[in-house]
C-alpha cells in the first residue's frame, strides 16, 4: 500500500519516495505550497490563493517570482515533474487514485466501518490498523497556524478516533483485547467525554477480572457527564455497565463468546439501525414547464460523483417566487428510486418571511438526528459534526435537498463526501462561493407555461399566453399561483376583471396576496435582511433599491448608482452585486442591472416609504445631472474641435456647475471621466433608453434637460437615431421654454430643423430654423447665426428655391470669413455646390473640391466625407458612374473613422445608383439590401423609401415586375409628403405603368 503513496498530509506535508517512505519537505514555504496544492488535489489552485498560503495574505512585491522558484524546487522532489503544471490562473498537481494518504486513510476507515457492520472482526482490525499506520503525526504539521487550523484537521482527527474505536472493538471481538488497558486508559484521560473509549476500557477491565476498576470508570464518566453536560451516559455505556454488574469477572464479554458483535457506542453504527429517511415534502401539484432544466438537473444528480468521489451538487437559484423549491422537489421525487438509502430535506429558511435562517450547527444537528444519531452522541465541535455527517453518508446513496439557503457558508458543512450521494440546493443567490456545484438559474416561465399553470390551478379554461394576467403576474410562478388561487376562490371574479384590478391599481402587490402566499412578503425578507445588516455593502444595497424605485429606469450601471448613492464606484458595485445575490436585481449584461417587473413595484413602494433617505425629486435631479455630465464627455469625444462644437457647448459647463446634486452625490462619486470616441458611442448605445426615460418622466421642467439633449445630439445624429433625437429635442424645447433657457431653446429648434431635413420635410425644417435664427440674433450669437444661415440655404435648395438658397449661402461664406471659420466656409461651399448641381455639375464639382481642400487642411473627417459624397453625386449627374463610384468608396472609407448616419446613408444610396448604372446588378442588389437593413434598424423611413425605389428598379430590370411594384408601393408610402418630389413623381409614374427611368 505504501509503495503506491506519493503524497502525505497525515503529518508534515511530505512526498513519498519509490520505496514508500515519506520525505518531508524541508522548506517551510515548500511545505505550505505542497499542502495548498494537496488540499485541492487535481484541481487548479490560483496564484493568488498560493500566495496567501505562503505569505499569509501579505505577499511581498517579489512574491510572484518567489512562488515560481518554490514551484521549481517542488517539481524536483516529484517522481514525475510534469505532475505539477501551470494551468491558468494558477497551478494543478496531478494526484492519482491511492497516491494521497488522506484519501487512502478515509477509504480504509470506510472499509473498517463496513466490516464492523458485518461483524467481520479480522477485516475490521486489519483495515483500521492499516489506516492508523498512515499517521505520522498531526495533519498539516509544520505549517503556519492559520493553515494548520484548516477544517480538514479536526475532520481527520475525528476519523482517527473512529478508527481507534473500530480497531479496539475488533480486537475485543476477536478475544485479543487484554493488552489494550494502557492504551484505553490513556485515551480516556485524553478524551474524558468520549463514551466509546470508556465503554471499551470497562469491558477490557471486566474481562481481565478487574470489576471494581471497570465500575470506577463508569462512575467517573457518569459523574462528569451529569455535572458538566446534564446528561446520562448513552445506551452502549449503560449496557456495558449492566454486563459488568451481572457477569462474573473474567468471563467472556457478552456478544463475543456467542459470535455476536460487541456493543459499540458508535454514532455510525447506531445510525445504521435507523429507518432510511424519506423526508421530501409532497411533490408540487400542477408543476408546469421547465422541461429542459428538469432534464439537465436530473442528469447531473443521477450521474453520480466524479472520479474524485465528490457528490454532485446542484444549485437552483433565482428571485423570490420563481419556483426554485417546486423544481427541486419535482426533480427529487423523480429520482427517489436512484437513492434507495433515503432522501433528506432541510429547510434552511434563508429567506422565509418571519423566520431566522438556520445556522450550520442547527442544520447539522437536525441532519444527524434524522440519521439516527442521538443528540448526546453528536460531536460538539462543528467540524467534527460535519465530518460525522460525511462518514454517515459516505457508503450510502442518499439524496439531500437543502431548501432556501442563504449563503454558501450555510451549505458547505452539510455536503456529503461519498460519490453515491447527491445534493440539490435552492437559494436566491447562485452561491458562487460553493465550488464545483452545477448551477441552474431560473427565469420566469414562458407565456405558454404561465397560462398553463393559471388554467391548472384556477380551473378556468380559455386562459392563453396572451391574456393580460400572464404579464401582470410577471410570469412568476408564485404570483401566478396567487392569481389562480384568487380565481379559484371567487368564481364570480373573472380573469378580465382581475386583470383590470391589477392594471388600474397603483399597488399591484396588494392584489398578489392570498392566504399565506404573498409576493410582497417574499421580497421583503431580502430587503429587511439588508436593512438589518451591519455590513456596508448590505446597507448600501438597501438604499440603492429604494433609489432605483424612485428613479425607475429600464436598466442601471455602476457609475449612475454611485452618483445616486453618493459613494465611490467600488461601493456602488458591491451594493449592486448584493442586490443580485439576494435576487432583487438581475445582471442582464456585464455591468448592467435591472429588476423584475414585480421587484420594480416593490422598489417603488420602498421609495414611497422614504427608504431612500432623500426625495424622489432629488434622485431624479441627480440622475439628470449625471446624464448631462456624461453626455458632455460624449460630445467632447465625438465632435471635432471648432466653432460648431463651441456653439453647442455654449453655457453647458456653467449650468452643470450650478446646483444640481442636492445630496452631494457628485462629490463622493467623482466627476464623469473623459471618454474615447469608442467609449462615447458605447455609452450612448447603452444609456439611450435610460436617457429617454429620465427625460420623459423628469425633464420637462428641468434646466438640465436642454444641456443633456444638446450634448447627446451629435451621438444621436451620427448613430442615425432620428426618432429618439426628435423626441428628445421636442422635450428639450419644452424644458428650455419653461426654465427660460433661450439659448437651449434655439439649439433644440435648430436640431429639430436638421432632423426634419434628413426626414425629407424641408418646409417644416425651414420654419424651425427661422425660429432659432430669431433667438440667436436676439442673443447676438454671431457664429450660431452664421450656422443657421448656412442651414437655411441648404433648406431653400431642397425646396427648389435656388436663387434664395444661393444668396443665403454667399452671405454665409462672407460671415465665415469674418469669423475666421474655415469649416463653416467648407460647409457653405458644399451646399452651394449642391445648388449648382441642378444646372452646372462641373461648377458643382469645383465647389465640392474647394470644400474638400479645406477639410484636408483642417483634418476634418466629416467635411472630407461629405465632399467626396457630393463629388460622387455630381459625377452621377454628368453620367460618369465609374468616377462617381470611386468617390463614394473614398467617402465610405472615411466613414469608418467618422461615423455619421446621414452622410453614410447618402453615400450608400449613391453607391447603389452607380453600381446599377454600371450594370453591376448583383453588387447593386447587395448594397441596396444592406442600406435598407441599416435604414430600417434606425427607423429612418425616408432613407428606406429611397432604397426601396432603387430596389424596385433593380428587380424590374431583372424581370421581377410584381416584386418591383411591391417595393415601389412601399417606397411611395414612405416618401409621399416629403421633399423627395422628383422620386415621388417617378414612383407614381412607375406604378401607373410608365417605363422606368434609368437615373
Amino acid at each position: 500500500m505504501r509503495s503506491e503513496l506519493r503524497f502525505g498530509l497525515l503529518g508534515a506535508p511530505a512526498v513519498y519516495d519509490a520505496d514508500g517512505e515519506p520525505q518531508p519537505v524541508q522548506s517551510a514555504k515548500g511545505r505550505a505550497l505542497l499542502a495548498a496544492l494537496l488540499l485541492e488535489p487535481g484541481r487548479v489552485v490560483s496564484v493568488d490563493a498560493l500566495k496567501d498560503a505562503l505569505w499569509g495574505g501579505h505577499p511581498p512585491a517579489s512574491a510572484h517570482a518567489s512562488l515560481q522558484n518554490h514551484v521549481t524546487r517542488l517539481r524536483r522532489l516529484l517522481d514525475d515533474p510534469d505532475r505539477l503544471r501551470a494551468v491558468p490562473p494558477g497551478y494543478r498537481l496531478r494526484v492519482g487514485e491511492g497516491e494521497l494518504d488522506v484519501r487512502v486513510f478515509e477509504q480504509l476507515v470506510s472499509r473498517a466501518r463496513a466490516a464492523h457492520a458485518e461483524r467481520d472482526w479480522d477485516a475490521c482490525a486489519d483495515a483500521a490498523a492499516d489506516a492508523l499506520a498512515l499517521w505520522r503525526g498531526t495533519p498539516l504539521d509544520g505549517l503556519p497556524p492559520d493553515a494548520a487550523g484548516h477544517a480538514l484537521v479536526p475532520r481527520l482527527e475525528e476519523a482517527r478516533l473512529l478508527a481507534l474505536e473500530l480497531r479496539y472493538d475488533a480486537e475485543i471481538g476477536l478475544g485479543s483485547g487484554g493488552g489494550l488497558v494502557p492504551e484505553l486508559a490513556e485515551l480516556v484521560a485524553e478524551y474524558p467525554l468520549r463514551e466509546a473509549f470508556h465503554r471499551q476500557l470497562m469491558l477490557v477491565l471486566h474481562r481481565a477480572g478487574r470489576q471494581a476498576e471497570a465500575l470506577a470508570v463508569h462512575r467517573e464518566l457518569r459523574g462528569r457527564l451529569v455535572e458538566e453536560l446534564g446528561v446520562e451516559p448513552g445506551t452502549a455505556v449503560r449496557e456495558a455497565h449492566r454486563v459488568v454488574l451481572q457477569e462474573p469477572g473474567g468471563s467472556a464479554v457478552p456478544g463475543v463468546a456467542d459470535s455476536e458483535p460487541a456493543v459499540i457506542d458508535d454514532p455510525v453504527a447506531a445510525s445504521a439501525a435507523a429507518p432510511a429517511p424519506a423526508q421530501l415534502p409532497p411533490s408540487p401539484p400542477h408543476f408546469t414547464g421547465r422541461t429542459d432544466v428538469t432534464y439537465a438537473l436530473s442528469r447531473l444528480l443521477a450521474g453520480g460523483g466524479d472520479e474524485e468521489g465528490t457528490s454532485p451538487v446542484a444549485v437552483v437559484s433565482g428571485m423570490a417566487g420563481v419556483g426554485k423549491s417546486a423544481l427541486a422537489l419535482h426533480v427529487a421525487h423523480g429520482l427517489r428510486e436512484r437513492f434507495p438509502d433515503g432522501q433528506l430535506y432541510v429547510n434552511l429558511h434563508g429567506a422565509t418571511p418571519g423566520m431566522t435562517p438556520l445556522t450550520p450547527d442547527q442544520a447539522l444537528a437536525a441532519l444527524l438526528r434524522d440519521l439516527g444519531v442521538e443528540p448526546q452522541r453528536s460531536p460538539q465541535h462543528p467540524d467534527a459534526a460535519s465530518a460525522l455527517l460525511r462518514s454517515l453518508l459516505a457508503p450510502t446513496r442518499t439524496l439531500m435537498v437543502l431548501d432556501d439557503a442563504a449563503t454558501a457558508a450555510q451549505v458547505r458543512p452539510l455536503l456529503p463526501a461519498g460519490s453515491g450521494c447527491a445534493v440539490i440546493v435552492t437559494s436566491r443567490s447562485p452561491l458562487a462561493a460553493l465550488d464545483g456545484a452545477g448551477r441552474f438559474p431560473l427565469e420566469p416561465l414562458s407565456g405558454r407555461d404561465s397560462a398553463a399553470l393559471l388554467r391548472a390551478v384556477s380551473g378556468r379554461a380559455g386562459l392563453e399566453a396572451g391574456h393580460p394576467l400572464v404579464e401582470l403576474a410577471g410570469r412568476l410562478p408564485l404570483a401566478l399561483r396567487i392569481v389562480a388561487a384568487r380565481l379559484a376562490a371567487r368564481r364570480a371574479l373573472t380573469p378580465d376583471a382581475l386583470a383590470e384590478l391589477l392594471t388600474a391599481s397603483d399597488g399591484r402587490l396588494h392584489h398578489l396576496e392570498h392566504d399565506d402566499l404573498s409576493v410582497r412578503r417574499s421580497l421583503a425578507v431580502a430587503l429587511d435582511a439588508l436593512c438589518g445588516s451591519e455590513r456596508e455593502a448590505d446597507q448600501d444595497a438597501a438604499v440603492a433599491l429604494a433609489r432605483i424605485g424612485a428613479l425607475d429606469l429600464p436598466t442601471y450601471g455602476v457609475p449612475l448608482l454611485a452618483r445616486l448613492l453618493g459613494v465611490a464606484e467600488r461601493r456602488a458595485e458591491a451594493a449592486l452585486d448584493r442586490l443580485v445575490d439576494v435576487a432583487l436585481l438581475d445582471e442582464t449584461a456585464y455591468g448592467r442591472y435591472a429588476p423584475h417587473d414585480l421587484v420594480r413595484d416593490f422598489a417603488r413602494e420602498a421609495a414611497r416609504q422614504n427608504r431612500c433617505g432623500v426625495t424622489a425629486a432629488e434622485v431624479a435631479e441627480s440622475a439628470l445631472h449625471w446624464y448631462a455630465e456624461s453626455a458632455l464627455q460624449s460630445l467632447l469625444a465625438i465632435m471635432p474641435e471648432g466653432l460648431d462644437r463651441d456653439d453647442r457647448m455654449r453655457g453647458v459647463v456653467e449650468r452643470l456647475s450650478g446646483p444640481g446634486d442636492r445630496f452631494e452625490g457628485r462629490a463622493a462619486a467623482g466627476a464623469v471621466p473623459a471618454m474615447s470616441t469608442d467609449q462615447a458611442f458605447a455609452w450612448g448605445d447603452t444609456e439611450l433608453a435610460n436617457v429617454i426615460a429620465v427625460a420623459e418622466r423628469y425633464g420637462r421642467s428641468s434646466a438640465l434637460l436642454p444641456v443633456l439633449v444638446r450634448c447627446s445630439f451629435s451621438y444621436l445624429k451620427r448613430r442615425g437615431r432620428l426618432t429618439e433625437a426628435d423626441l428628445l429635442s421636442r422635450l428639450s424645447v419644452t424644458a428650455a421654454r419653461r426654465t427660460g433657457d433661450r439659448d437651449g431653446e434655439a439649439q433644440a429648434l435648430a436640431d429639430l430643423a436638421g432632423l426634419s431635413y434628413v426626414s425629407g420635410r424641408s418646409g417644416a425644417a425651414l420654419e424651425l430654423i427661422d425660429e432659432a435664427l430669431v433667438l440667436w440674433r436676439e442673443l447676438d450669437h454671431a457664429s450660431c447665426v452664421h450656422r443657421a444661415v448656412i442651414n437655411r440655404g441648404l433648406l431653400l435648395e431642397a425646396l427648389g428655391r435656388y436663387e434664395e438658397a444661393a444668396d443665403a449661402l454667399r452671405q454665409s461664406m462672407e460671415l465665415a470669413k469674418s469669423l475666421d471659420d474655415p469649416l463653416s466656409e467648407a460647409f457653405a461651399l458644399s451646399n452651394l455646390g449642391n445648388i449648382y448641381e441642378h444646372t452646372d455639375a462641373r461648377a458643382a464639382i469645383d465647389c465640392h473640391r474647394r470644400s474638400l481642400e479645406i477639410g484636408e487642411a483642417q483634418g476634418h473627417d466629416g467635411v472630407r466625407q461629405e465632399a467626396h459624397c457630393d463629388i460622387g453625386y455630381s459625377y452621377l449627374a454628368l453620367g460618369e458612374p465609374a468616377v462617381a463610384l470611386t468617390h463614394f468608396e473614398k467617402s465610405l472609407r472615411i466613414h469608418d473613422e467618422a461615423e455619421d448616419w446621414h452622410n453614410e446613408s447618402r453615400v450608400r444610396l449613391g453607391t447603389v445608383r452607380a453600381l446599377r448604372e454600371l450594370s453591376r446588378t448583383s453588387d447593386a442588389v447587395r448594397e441596396c439590401d444592406d442600406l435598407l437593413d441599416r435604414a430600417e434598424a434606425r427607423a429612418d423611413d425616408h432613407r428606406a423609401g429611397l432604397a426601396r425605389h432603387q430596389r424596385g428598379l433593380l428587380l424590374y430590370a431583372d424581370g421581377h415586375v410584381e416584386e418591383a411594384y411591391v417595393q415601389w408601393e412601399a417606397a411611395l408610402a414612405a416618401l409621399d409628403g416629403t421633399d423627395s418630389s422628383e422620386v415621388v413623381g417617378e414612383l407614381k409614374g412607375l406604378l401607373a405603368g410608365s417605363v422606368p427611368q434609368q437615373a
